[in-house]
């Protein structure tokens, strides 16, 4: 099994791609590859329409050390673990995703890991966006 790791560079703090990132109700806007449409709750777990049908999504507890590691329940009953970091950078923070091939052929892999690199890049364009309108962020 290979992994990939897609990242991006963000110019904003780590704590304010953290933010964006984590905040669930954001999660249509720059993660397609996850939710199409909005995320509905129970208790910890979240509900959305992903592109593999309905899934359940659990998200590590909030924690200030930038970790987003997600368990994705999928239609089948099988969990993939997706992690997801944010760390610091020198031109402000970077955002780091592991893309896992587990069963997939190579045709798959590159498309979920092309998927990903153009979720990140609607993920940047959502916080530099956020925080051009509101300095100091």
């Amino acid at each position: 099994m290979e992994s990939r790791h897609v990242s991006r560079v963000i110019s904003a703090s780590p704590q304010t791609v953290y933010e964006v990132a984590a905040n669930i109700y954001n999660l249509p806007k720059w993660a397609s590859g996850l939710a199409h449409s909005e995320v509905t709750r129970e208790g910890d777990t979240l509900w959305v329409d992903s592109p593999m049908g309905r899934v359940s999504v659990r998200f590590v507890e909030r924690n200030e050390f930038g970790i987003l590691d997600h368990d994705v329940t999928l239609p089948s009953g099988v969990t993939v673990t997706n992690p997801l970091r944010v760390i610091i950078h020198p031109n402000g923070s970077e955002i780091i995703f592991t893309v896992r091939q587990l069963d997939l052929s190579d045709d798959e892999f590159d498309r979920d890991t092309k998927t990903v690199g153009e979720d990140l890049d609607r993920l940047r364009e959502l916080v530099e966006a956020a925080t051009s309108s509101r300095p100091g962020i």
